[in-house]
């Protein structure tokens, strides 16, 4: 299971309700925040997640209100928490355009954390016992841009009813097997994995995507994903508007969805120019399971159904 917090959803500059772009990504033991706009710390502290294990940072693009947050962040991480080291992984450009930033913060005195800049290719950037990261290329206004899918790995299931009928006892015997041993039983019979275990079911699947100008691209990523969360900066109406500026609206994302097959669809990166039942109401005319994230909206990601709950503000 993934769960996915969105810290700042708004484009380009911060709204009363809503910050810069940035969201957190949880995997276990694993954090990885996705951008960094401005006011991003902040964000965390009212979010209540505070910075432990925040050492990894996923960058979609090097536009500053994607990035502007992370000088002091940075400079939080170091000064402040017991951080020792602060990956941060993006495009060429972008990376560019990140150390120039840390010079600025920081001048010739590096923080306490040692920030590590990560090129990123198309590809696996980081891989657990239980799942990946992959980073692929999106297009938007240059190059280096990226998105990012979170896929849990396949498993194959223990079905209970078939150890009991082989009459394989409880513990570690069924352990070893669920981690595809073969065994043997007091009774001198060997036990192959096969025997207790179903077909490979696959496991959650997240992708998030920030700006973008186009979706043909993107379908191969988003397909069959439990959740997409993708920008909508642009209603239909302004479409024209939104090619300029290499953004896409709310039914690009809604179509893309649909014809990807995906679950549930997430809007984001929203402009302050829209109301959000109208960015909303142009995304479920063609695809019913879309929403508009607002700051501090909290989801679980399963390969049954994600599932919102409730805004981590409203919880306080």
């Amino acid at each position: 299971m993934f769960e996915l917090v969105f810290l700042g959803t708004s484009a380009s500059a911060p709204s009363v309700h809503r910050g810069l772009s940035s969201a957190l990504v949880m995997a276990n033991e694993f954090r990885f925040m996705i951008d960094c706009g401005e006011g991003t710390q902040r964000q965390i502290l009212r979010s209540g997640l505070g910075f432990r294990r925040l050492d990894r940072i996923l960058l979609t693009h090097g536009h500053l209100d994607h990035i502007l947050g992370l000088g002091g962040l940075a400079s939080t991480l170091g000064r402040w928490e017991a951080l020792e080291e602060l990956n941060i992984y993006g495009g060429m450009s972008t990376l560019t355009r990140v150390h120039a930033l840390m010079e600025v913060v920081f001048g010739p005195q590096l923080p306490k954390v040692g920030v590590s800049l990560n090129l990123i290719e198309e590809g696996i950037i980081f891989e657990a016992n239980q799942f990946t990261v992959t980073a692929f290329p999106v297009q938007h206004r240059g190059d280096g841009c990226f998105g990012f899918l979170f896929e849990e790995k396949s498993r194959r299931p223990f079905l209970p009813e078939k150890a009991e009928a082989l009459g394989i006892p409880l513990g570690p015997v069924r352990r070893d097997l669920v981690d595809g041993q073969s065994v043997t039983l007091p009774d001198g019979r060997t036990i192959p994995p096969d025997a207790v275990l179903g077909p490979p079911q696959r496991g959650a699947r997240l992708c998030f995507v920030g700006d973008a100008s186009h979706t043909g691209p993107l379908h191969t990523y988003a397909s069959d994903v439990d959740l997409l969360a993708i920008e909508a900066t642009y209603l239909d109406a302004d479409k024209e508007l939104a090619r300029a500026h290499g953004h896409i609206t709310a039914a690009m994302a809604a179509r893309l969805a649909r014809n990807a097959g995906v679950k549930q669809l997430v809007l984001h990166h929203v402009s302050r120019r829209y109301a959000t039942q109208d960015v909303v109401a142009e995304a479920q005319a063609i695809f019913p399971n879309s929403l508009v994230a607002a700051d501090f909206d909290h989801f679980r990601i399963s390969k049954e159904k994600p599932v919102a709950v409730a805004n981590l503000r409203q919880r306080q």
